[in-house]
């Protein structure tokens, strides 16, 4: 407790209890004379409307003297908070330490924090990616790290987007760490390329190959993926150094072959591109990914030296199964027996027309014989 006017000097230290609040000052006893006085400007490094939103009657206060005048005595709350907050916030810097903050004020390029001082956080560091209004943060907690510091310039510039991309970039690593090949995850299409599409698989992204988006040829990713789509992908390699991922599609899609025995069954006419002419047959794709062989033997029913005396790239025919095997991925095929199944046909459907005239020979003599039995 302070005796007299001569033990109590501009920058000591002391502790007084709040006795009055006005609207723009705080009345302290400091066991002086007379009471101290707060100005509302000394009660907090951020904008204060009224004191009573600051302290509270009979609450304890570390204070420093400011200014001594006659009788009154002026003292200051925010530059004890001040330079303890440099020191807190020096040592929060020094260690890369994350902490909790308050935001108090959103003003024009971002954020007002209280943290002893006025800290501020730009907008381009307040998250990973573009706010528009920042309305919904005002008195959010948000946890920070310190980016800036200048006792000097009296500048305290704090990142939130730091915290978050430390946290993303935790996860990436423990998410790496956790693949491997084999693995069917789900993902989210982030961005489509000529070459493939960038997946979003909790946190990093994989690269689907085009090569790898489905059973069949593929000539734009489009036409198969589009950008926000929720798939599911199989991981084939994981490269944690270069944290790369190659992931497939069309691994986790029902294969060309599956369930083949039951759409195409043996006897069936079916329809058919010539893709492949081999010395001992050509190949014919059937449905998409499926392909049946024509042996040259089932090419005609003449004998043919070479499949490609009959048989072109491209070509449309029409075959007959002569046998399916999903489990071999395996069609043979018969072109010559359609071919003689339609000469069948035509066989039984012709019909040769009968004599129609309707005359006799005895029709015709009839009546001269019956003049020689009278």
């Amino acid at each position: 407790m302070v005796e007299s006017n001569n033990e109590l000097q501009v920058g000591n230290i002391l502790t007084g209890t709040v006795v009055k609040i006005d609207e723009k000052q705080v009345f302290v006893d400091i066991g002086y004379k007379s009471e101290g006085i707060i100005p509302i400007s000394e009660l907090s490094n951020l904008h204060v409307e009224n004191a009573a939103d600051v302290v509270e009657d009979g609450e304890e206060l570390e204070l420093i003297v400011k200014k001594i005048e006659d009788e009154e005595v002026i003292l200051s709350k925010k530059m004890v908070e001040a330079e303890k907050a440099w020191e807190d916030l020096q040592e929060k810097l020094d260690n890369d330490e994350e902490f909790e903050t308050v935001v108090k004020e959103i003003v024009k390029g971002g954020l007002v924090v209280d943290v002893g001082l006025r800290g501020f956080i730009p907008a381009s560091l307040v998250e990973t990616y573009y706010v528009e209004d920042f309305s919904d943060y005002q008195d959010k907690t948000l946890t920070v790290k310190v980016v800036d510091l200048d006792k000097e310039q009296n500048r305290v510039i704090l990142s939130h987007r730091a915290v978050v991309e430390a946290e993303q970039e935790q996860k990436k690593q423990e998410l790496l760490q956790s693949l491997e090949a084999g693995q069917v995850v789900d993902g989210t299409v982030q961005r489509i390329t000529n070459f493939g599409a960038f997946v979003d698989i909790g946190g990093v992204d994989g690269l689907v190959h085009i090569s790898e988006l489905a059973h069949t040829h593929v000539a734009e990713v489009t036409d198969v993926l589009s950008e926000g789509q929720e798939i599911k992908v199989e991981i084939l390699s994981v490269d944690e150094e270069n944290e790369r991922i190659s992931l497939s599609y069309k691994n986790t899609l029902p294969g060309p072959w599956e369930g083949v025995e039951d759409r195409i069954k043996e006897g069936d006419i079916v329809e058919g591109t010539v893709k492949r002419i081999v010395d001992f047959g050509a190949f014919v794709e059937i449905e998409p990914g499926v392909e049946g062989l024509v042996h040259i033997s089932q090419i005609a029913n003449r004998h043919i030296g070479t499949p490609d005396e009959v048989l072109d790239i491209e070509q449309k025919i029409q075959a007959k199964v002569l046998s399916v095997s999903e489990s071999e991925e395996r069609i043979s095929l018969s072109i010559k027996e359609v071919e003689a199944d339609e000469e069948q046909t035509e066989i039984e459907t012709y019909e040769p027309e009968e004599e129609s005239s309707g005359f006799s020979i005895s029709d015709m003599i009839g009546d001269e014989l019956d003049k020689y039995k009278e």
